[in-house]
C-alpha cells in the first residue's frame, strides 16, 4: 500500500450533485463483491441446513387416521402398488422369494458394510434412499448400483408426505431423483414413503399422494415382514421377526442408516444363510415383479422370469441395470452433478467455518475475560491513595481545536475550555470554513483564544499548524464538536509528571445519548473503547488516542513528523508512531470529554467506515513494528497482534456467529441455540455493567444492550467488512464531514451532561 493509495482527498474536492447521484445509482465493485460473498455464504448454509432437516425440522408422523377411502384390495394386497390409469393394482412376492429392502441410507459406514455382506453372500438388495444422504455420500450410491442392487426414492428430507402440499411432494421426489442422477447416472421408478412400511399404513391423507405418484409412473413398495432392527432388540429377534411364514414370499425391511446398525450387520448374514437353507431365493423388487408376472402368465407358481435363476443358491439377475432403473437424460444428469457439487462445497464450507467460529468464539470470550481482569487491576492501581505519576503538572498547556464548518458547536466547545481549572491557551485552527466558524470564535471575546486561518487542507494539516503555533510544551488536541469539563485538562496532563509518558488518552463520552442511536454508541464507548483502553494501558500498547481528547508532548509529536496525512486515522497513526519512538502512551480515565456522536445511521456508517479503513491503513503503514526491538518494539510484539485479532479478525468473523446462531435455530435445535445466544449476551451484559460501574454511569442504558447486539452490532460488522473489501480491492476513501447540531452543551462542574 503506497502513499498515493492511502492519501485522503481534500474536503474541498466536492463532486457535483449529478456525479454524486450517478455514483449512488451504480454499485461499486467492492459492494458487489461483498454482496456476492454474503449471498454465496447464505446459499451454502441454507443448502447444508436443508440437507440435514427441512426448515422447521418437520418430524410429524400421522397415525390412526381413517382409511375409508382406500380399497380393501389395496390394504390387504401385496406390497407392490402401481396404477394403470386410475386403477390401483398390487402384486405379491412369489413364494420362496425374499426381497431384501433397506431404508434411510446411504450411510458411509453402515451401508458400505451391508453392501459387503450382500457381495459376500451373492444376494441383491433394494435400497430406498434419502435424497439428502445421496447428495452427501454419492460414492456409496455409485457402488450400490454398480454392484447390481436396486434403488428407490425415500424422499429428500424423510418427512411424512401426508402432511405436505402437492408442491412439496413433487419437490421431494424431483430433488431425490436429481441427486440419484448426479451420483449414479440413473433415475428410478420405485418409491417408499417414510413411516409407511405395510399396506395398512395407507390412509385417507396419504392415499392421494400414492395416486399422484402412480400417475407419475412410480411403483410404491411396502413390506410383508419387518425385522424391526431399528429397535435394536437383539440379533435373534431381528432374524425371527424378518422370517416370513413357511414357504411364503416376503418383502422384508431392514435399515442401513439412521442409527447404530451393529445388530443389523450381525443378523443379516445369519438371516441370509438361514433362508437359503430353507430353499429361498433372494431378488430385487423388479425381479420379484417379473417373476410374479411370469408365473401369472404361464399359470405356474414355480417358474422364474427370464434372466432370473430358479435355483436357491444363484440369486443375482444377469442384467446389472434393473428394470426399475432408467438412464438419466443429459439435463437431469448435469443438474444432478451441479447439486452434488454444491453439496460438496457446503459439506466442506460449513464445518470449516464452524471450526473457525469456535476459535473466534473462544477468542471473543477470552477477550471479555481479559478486559474484566485487567480493567479491574487498572482501576485499583490508578485509584490508590498513594498513586502518583510524579510531580504535579501545573504549567500552562496549549489546547488545539481544529475546526471545519463547526458553527453549531464551536461556541460550546470554547466556552467549556474557558472554564478550565488548568491554565491554558486555546488555538483554534480554522480549516477553510465557509460557515463563519472563525468569526464566531473571535466574537466570543474569550481570553487566551487565538484563531488561525488556513486554506482547507484537512484535519492533520490543521493539527500540525496548531502544534507549530503552540507556545507550551504540552499540547491537548480535541475536536471542534467536543466539550470539556472544567477539570478535564488538569486531569488529562497529570501523567506527564512521568518523563517516559509521551501521550495521554482521555475518556471520551457520548453527549447526545437521548436517542436510540446515541444510547447504542454510549454503550459502545463505555464498554468497548474505555475497557479496551484500560487493558491496553496496563499492557503498555495503547493503539489509539481518541481525536476527541488527547494530550501530547509537543517535542514528541514533532519528533515523529507530526500528524500524518498518510491515513484517515491520524490518531491511530500518531499513537503507533509514538510507541515506536520509545514513548509511553497511557489512559487518564477521569479526564472526560463530551462529544457529539453521529445522530443517524448514515452518518454513523460514514464515520465508522472511515475509522475502520483508517485503522487498517495505520496498521499496514506500521506493519514493520512487529520486528522492532527493545522497549519501542512492545507495540509490535503485543499491541499489533491484539489489535489485528480483536479489532479486525474477530469482528470480521463475528457476524458469522450470529448467522450460525440463526442457522442452528432453524435447522438444529432452536431452544439450545437460543440459550447459547442468551448466555453470550449475559457475558456481555456483565462486562458492560462492570464498565458502567467503573465509569460511574447510569445502568438504565443497559436496557438497550440486547437491541444493540441485534441491530447496532451487525451494522458495525458490516462497516468493517466493507472496509476490508475496500482495502483488498485497492479502493480509496475520502474524508467525509458529519452534520452537527450543537446539542452537547457545556457540562456543569463534576456532573457531565448525563
Amino acid at each position: 500500500m503506497n502513499r498515493n493509495q492511502v492519501r485522503p482527498q481534500r474536503r474541498h474536492a466536492t463532486p457535483s450533485r449529478i456525479e454524486r447521484v450517478r455514483r449512488q445509482a451504480v454499485p461499486k465493485p467492492r459492494v458487489i463483491i461483498a454482496l456476492l460473498l454474503l449471498l454465496g455464504l447464505v446459499s451454502v448454509m441454507l443448502l447444508d441446513g436443508y440437507l440435514r432437516a427441512e426448515v422447521g425440522n418437520d418430524q410429524r408422523v400421522r397415525s390412526d387416521a381413517s382409511a375409508s377411502k382406500v380399497s380393501d384390495s389395496v390394504l390387504d394386497g401385496g406390497p407392490f402398488l402401481s396404477f394403470q390409469g386410475s386403477t390401483a393394482r398390487t402384486r405379491s412376492v412369489p413364494d420362496k422369494t425374499i426381497v431384501l429392502t433397506f431404508d434411510d441410507g446411504p450411510d458411509p459406514e453402515w451401508t458400505q458394510s451391508v453392501l459387503d455382506i450382500l457381495d459376500d453372500n451373492d444376494v441383491p438388495g433394494t435400497f430406498f434412499l434419502v435424497g439428502s444422504m445421496i447428495s452427501r455420500y454419492p460414492d456409496v450410491v455409485r457402488r450400490m448400483v454398480d454392484d447390481g442392487n436396486e434403488v428407490g426414492v425415500h424422499t429428500f428430507t424423510h418427512v411424512d408426505l401426508s402432511y405436505q402440499s402437492a408442491a412439496r411432494v413433487t419437490r421431494e421426489i424431483a430433488q431425490t431423483q436429481l441427486a440419484l442422477a448426479g451420483a449414479s447416472g440413473i433415475t428410478t421408478t420405485l418409491f417408499r414413503a417414510p413411516y409407511s412400511s405395510t399396506n395398512d399404513a395407507i390412509d385417507n391423507y396419504s392415499w392421494p399422494v400414492y395416486k399422484k405418484l402412480g400417475a407419475m409412473g412410480y411403483t410404491s413398495v411396502f413390506i410383508d415382514t419387518d425385522s424391526e432392527d431399528w429397535q435394536q432388540p437383539g440379533v435373534s429377534k431381528i432374524i425371527k421377526w424378518a422370517t416370513p411364514k413357511s414357504g411364503k414370499g416376503a418383502s422384508v425391511l431392514f435399515h442401513d442408516a439412521g442409527g447404530n446398525r451393529a445388530q443389523t450387520l450381525e443378523a443379516l448374514p445369519q438371516y441370509i444363510k438361514k433362508m437359503k437353507a430353507k430353499g429361498y431365493t433372494f431378488t430385487t423388487v423388479s425381479g420379484a415383479q417379473q417373476r410374479a408376472q411370469g408365473q401369472q402368465a404361464q399359470g405356474s407358481q414355480a417358474q422364474a422370469p427370464q434372466g432370473t435363476p430358479a435355483t436357491a443358491g444363484d440369486t443375482r439377475q444377469s442384467n446389472p441395470e434393473q428394470a426399475a432403473h432408467r438412464t438419466a437424460d443429459t439435463a437431469t444428469l448435469w443438474e444432478g452433478r451441479a447439486l452434488l457439487g454444491a453439496v460438496a462445497v457446503a459439506e466442506w464450507t460449513v464445518p470449516g467455518l464452524a471450526a473457525v467460529l469456535a476459535v473466534v468464539g473462544v477468542a471473543v470470550l477470552g477477550r471479555f475475560a481479559m478486559m474484566l481482569v485487567l480493567a479491574r487491576r487498572h482501576y485499583r492501581q490508578r485509584n490508590r491513595r498513594r498513586f502518583s505519576w510524579g510531580p504535579p503538572v501545573t504549567a500552562p498547556v496549549s489546547v488545539i481545536v481544529p475546526a471545519y464548518n463547526e458553527k453549531e458547536c464551536i461556541a460550546n466547545t470554547l466556552n467549556s475550555l474557558a472554564a478550565s481549572t488548568h491554565p491554558i491557551e486555546i488555538v483554534v485552527v480554522d480549516d477553510g470554513s465557509t460557515d463563519g466558524t472563525a468569526e464566531i470564535a473571535e466574537s466570543l471575546g474569550l481570553p487566551n483564544v487565538r484563531v488561525i486561518r488556513q486554506p482547507n487542507a484537512g484535519k492533520p494539516a490543521a493539527l500540525n499548524n496548531g502544534v507549530r503555533h503552540a507556545r507550551y510544551d504540552i499540547v491537548v488536541m480535541m475536536d471542534g464538536d467536543t466539550v470539556f469539563e472544567p477539570d478535564t485538562v488538569q486531569r488529562l496532563v497529570q501523567p506527564f509528571g512521568d518523563p517516559e509518558v509521551g501521550a495521554v488518552a482521555g475518556n471520551a463520552k457520548v453527549g447526545n445519548r437521548s436517542t436510540v442511536i446515541g444510547a447504542w454508541q454510549h454503550i459502545e464507548y463505555v464498554m468497548g473503547f474505555n475497557l479496551d483502553r484500560r487493558m491496553y494501558d496496563l499492557l503498555r500498547c495503547m493503539p489509539t488516542i481518541p481525536g476527541a481528547i488527547g494530550a501530547f508532548r509537543r517535542d514528541a509529536v514533532l519528533g515523529v513528523g507530526g500528524m500524518s496525512e498518510d491515513t484517515l486515522a491520524e490518531d491511530t497513526d500518531i499513537t503507533i508512531a509514538l510507541h515506536r519512538a520509545g514513548w509511553r502512551v497511557v489512559y487518564a480515565e477521569h479526564a472526560r470529554a463530551w462529544t457529539e456522536a453521529p445522530a443517524s445511521l448514515g452518518q454513523l456508517w460514514r464515520q465508522r467506515y472511515r475509522w475502520s479503513y483508517g485503522t487498517m491503513q495505520a496498521l499496514w503503514k506500521h506493519r514493520k513494528s512487529v520486528t522492532d526491538r527493545g522497549p519501542s518494539g512492545r507495540f509490535g510484539r503485543v499491541g499489533m497482534p491484539l489489535v489485528v485479532l480483536f479489532q479486525i479478525v474477530t469482528p470480521v468473523f463475528a457476524p458469522l456467529i450470529d448467522v450460525f446462531t440463526v442457522y442452528a435455530m432453524i435447522f438444529v435445535d432452536f431452544k439450545a441455540s437460543l440459550l447459547a445466544w442468551l448466555a453470550v449476551l449475559l457475558v456481555q451484559l456483565v462486562c458492560a455493567a462492570y464498565a458502567f460501574r467503573l465509569d460511574r454511569e447510569r445502568y438504565r442504558y443497559l436496557l438497550m444492550l440486547p437491541l444493540q447486539q441485534i441491530a447496532y452490532r451487525q451494522l458495525m460488522y458490516l462497516v468493517l467488512i466493507h472496509s476490508c473489501v475496500t482495502a483488498a480491492t485497492g479502493g480509496r476513501l475520502r474524508w467525509q464531514k458529519l452534520k452537527r447540531t450543537g446539542e452537547v452543551g457545556t457540562p456543569a462542574p463534576g456532573t457531565g451532561v448525563r
